[in-house]
């Protein structure tokens, strides 16, 4: 059974506000959303921030990378002048910030871990190690509905992940189903598969039901393929038309 939100805004305010900024959370709020998906990547002194592209240049302006920034240097930086005047100074959060207003507004998060090139191993881990610090309460309590799902394109991030934090649940992102996708899960201990909606099809979808596993999809933004998905069985999806696709769509 999937115990988490069945609907879950990508990035925080999907197309209606910067993504994986504070402002991209309270504007996810503002349309009911309490289940969140967004990104987490190192700094150069081996802090959580949250943001997705290694690079800066698309939602953070300047030259140069996040895994060569200090943390504090990048809680500096605009993260949401490229989305709008209204944004512009919005800055690269904290993990931790993230994790402050998800925990104060009871909002849900799925935490992509989102390692640049050679930090696999430790962003996983630093991920899973301060997740699990943070909800401790949450894993005490025994209830999967409130804990944070961590996910990743990344095996080793994961792997990591499930050895710093084997408490945390974890959700393997494929962007296409590999023929040994079930040996992969299996060995990280995974509860749930998240793919690339466009590569999925309805016999898949079974297949990846009938052996067990949760099925969450990215990014659903037509409320016709959200439709259809559910009724091929995936269990829940994210998006970015939050002012299409409300929260008990499903």
């Amino acid at each position: 059974m999937w115990p988490y939100p069945k609907i879950v805004a990508h990035r925080g305010g999907g197309t209606l506000a910067p993504e994986n900024t504070l402002a991209g959370l309270r504007a996810g709020l503002a349309y009911g959303f309490r289940a969140v998906e967004f990104d987490v990547m190192l700094s150069r002194d081996g802090i959580g921030m949250v943001v997705h592209d290694p690079a800066f240049g698309r939602t953070v302006a300047g030259r140069g990378s996040v895994a060569q920034t200090d943390a504090s240097v990048l809680s500096s930086m605009d993260a949401g002048g490229w989305f709008g005047a209204a944004f512009r100074g919005e800055p690269v959060p904290f993990y931790t910030q993230f994790i402050d207003y998800c925990q104060q507004q009871r909002i849900w998060m799925n935490v992509e871990i989102k390692p640049a090139d050679g930090a696999d191993t430790a962003t996983g881990a630093w991920v899973a190690q301060v997740t699990r610090e943070r909800y401790a309460a949450e894993l005490a309590a025994g209830d999967p509905a409130g804990y944070p799902l961590l996910s990743s394109f990344s095996y080793a991030a994961l792997a990591a992940a499930r050895d710093a934090a084997p408490e945390l649940p974890r959700g393997y992102l494929l962007d296409t189903i590999p023929d040994d996708w079930q040996r992969q899960a299996r060995e990280l201990g995974a509860v749930t598969i998240h793919t690339n909606h466009k590569h999925l099809n309805a016999d898949l979808a079974a297949r990846i039901k009938a052996a067990g596993y949760g099925l969450f999809c990215y990014t659903v933004n037509t409320p016709e393929r959200g439709h259809e998905l559910l009724a091929w069985g995936v269990d829940g999806f994210c998006t970015d038309r939050i002012d299409l696709i409300g929260p008990t769509f499903a």
